[in-house]
């Protein structure tokens, strides 16, 4: 078993009255570095420290804006930064080294540099994201510090898995620019890449679009929400309801300010449009959309919802296509997520544009019409460069070998995709959803959706299960879920995420984990970091 907890005999103490000198008592890493060698001496790090850029590329400058970020916070203003054709004696070096993987870096500390060498930019951010737990939490909090000892080290790494996800959904609450921006910034300190925006939903519609303005004037906004647990769609007069109108949504530059961010951070951003369920807070808005035509409102519960859009109607794609159209231009992401969870059929069956257009296409079954329906969104979307992922269901309506499964009915749809030769992404709810409950003891936890998820279930994930060889090279990677039916307001989703997603990056991270007493150990570390950055978390 790897262990990465080193005791070191240095504490914190003062040099006169001039200022605090922080000395880490311990090196404790998450998520689990490949290998971590511990050398003699310690750096020591001050704001006259220089760091060295030895080779340009773009993105560089966002690896020299989180380095500055990471020292202003500790010394009131960032380190120098040079552009240098020499490693410095003394000081920060990043350089180039095209034979480490993509995502790697190796991080060397020695008693007059810190030298971290990548192939990529995102590389040398993810060696500062280590730096930082090497700086431990104190030298954030101690005020007035002028040193901080590093310790001695030699580590090498790099990713298990390319995709390492996190998905926060607003379609339920919204969650303005800067929660999102905190949501990111967690994700950033556990070397996660990709988020997964849940934009639409019954509920409301987050996103801006120009060819359909009633999307956020009348979608955004329900005029109510149910107070506490869903009855599963059994209402009546007694029915709590809060009477609060609820809304919100992302104008186009604030999507734009979102995507920004998230690269700077090496987050790619991958925004999902519910099609054909989840679809009331579109139909509130443009009633033509449903199989009825019918004026509905914006839901005001959670239950799954038989109101959906109309595969039968052209105007449904002409739609979609048009929505899809803006969507691609707000986000660079290669994969534009739609959804095809949890639709019923029961106003299909009753439709007669449903049944004309199941007898042209030769279609014999609901699902079916509703395979129909995605693959002619797939077939958009891969017009305009990009692939489709779809939630585990997309399987049973039949998809092509291009479309990416997201598993979270268990992992049993990433396994048949595996097999049938689709790319996948674990999610289960099993392990994944980070809504559910972590402790049996709910009477002393906020509310959530169900479940019960502790952090040692999801630490136990393992993504490859019941694959071959072969077919694990299929598994694109993990992603933890954060549905907000319960989650009103970014405390609570910090609550929900901490420290379970320090498990599951740990996860989508480390090829050979050292087990779940060692990532205990190594926790409180990190904890201590969540302290320092004013975040919530679930305490042990």
């Amino acid at each position: 078993m790897k262990r990465f907890t080193y005791a070191i005999a240095a504490c914190a103490f003062m040099i006169g009255c001039t200022g605090t000198v922080v000395s880490p008592e311990t090196v404790s890493i998450i998520p689990e570095p490949s290998s971590v060698e511990m050398t003699e001496g310690a750096f020591r790090l001050t704001e006259k420290t220089q760091a060295n850029f030895l080779y340009e590329a773009p993105e560089l400058e966002y690896v020299a804006s989180a380095l500055e970020d990471i020292t202003e916070a500790v010394f009131g203003q960032g380190v120098k930064m040079n552009l240098s054709s020499l490693d410095a004696s003394h000081g920060i070096n990043f350089i180039l080294d095209e034979n480490i993987p993509s995502e790697g870096y190796k991080l060397e500390v020695a008693a007059e540099t810190i030298d971290i060498a990548s192939s990529t930019a995102a590389g040398a951010f993810y060696a500062l994201q280590t730096l930082r737990q090497l700086m431990t939490a104190e030298a954030f909090t101690a005020g007035d510090v002028k040193a901080v000892e590093i310790p001695a080290v030699r580590i090498e790494d790099a990713p298990l898995l390319g995709y390492r996800g996190t998905m926060l959904d607003v379609g339920r609450y919204f969650f303005p620019v800067e929660d999102v921006k905190c949501v990111l910034d967690i994700m950033a300190m556990h070397k996660m890449n990709t988020f997964h925006w849940h934009l639409t939903d019954d509920q409301g519609w987050r996103i801006e679009i120009d060819k359909y303005p009633k999307l956020t004037e009348v979608g955004s906004m329900r005029k109510r929400t149910i107070i506490g647990k869903d009855p599963n769609g059994e209402y009546d007069e007694n029915t709590p309801f809060d009477n609060v109108p609820h809304g919100g949504f992302y104008t186009k530059e604030q999507i734009r300010e979102v995507v920004e961010y998230a690269a700077e951070r090496f987050i790619t951003v991958i925004p999902e449009i519910e099609f054909p369920g989840h679809a009331v807070a579109a139909l509130a808005s443009y009633p033509w959309l449903s199989c009825t035509g019918e004026q509905y409102e914006v839901r005001q519960s959670w239950d799954i919802d038989d109101r959906v859009f109309c595969p039968g109607k052209e105007t449904t794609f002409e739609f979609m296509e048009g929505v899809l159209a803006e969507v691609v231009e707000m986000f660079p992401s290669e994969y534009i997520h739609i959804g095809g969870d949890e639709c019923p059929t029961k106003f299909w069956q009753k439709c007669p544009h449903c049944a004309k257009r199941m007898k042209e296409e030769g279609l014999k079954t609901y699902r079916q019409l509703q395979g129909y329906g995605i693959d002619r969104i797939e077939k958009f979307l891969e017009a305009h460069g990009r692939h489709m992922i779809g939630w585990d269901e997309i399987l049973e309506a039949g998809v092509t070998p291009n479309s990416i499964v997201m598993s979270w009915r268990g992992t049993e749809g990433g396994i048949k995709a595996a097999k049938q030769g689709n790319r996948a992404i674990m999610a289960p709810s099993t392990y994944c959803y980070l809504d559910y409950y972590q402790s049996e003891d709910r009477e002393n936890e906020p509310l959530a959706w169900g479940g019960h998820l502790p952090l040692e279930k999801v630490y136990s994930f393992n993504p490859f299960e019941g694959l071959s060889e072969s077919e694990k090279d299929y598994i694109l990677g993990v992603q933890g879920n954060l549905w907000t039916e319960y989650i009103p307001e970014i405390k609570q989703a910090q609550y929900m995420l901490l420290p379970r997603l320090a498990a599951l990056c740990e996860v989508a991270w480390t090829s050979d984990r050292g087990g779940y007493d060692d990532f205990i150990e190594r926790l409180p570390a990190l904890e201590a970091l969540y302290d320092a950055a004013g975040y919530q978390h679930r305490a042990r």
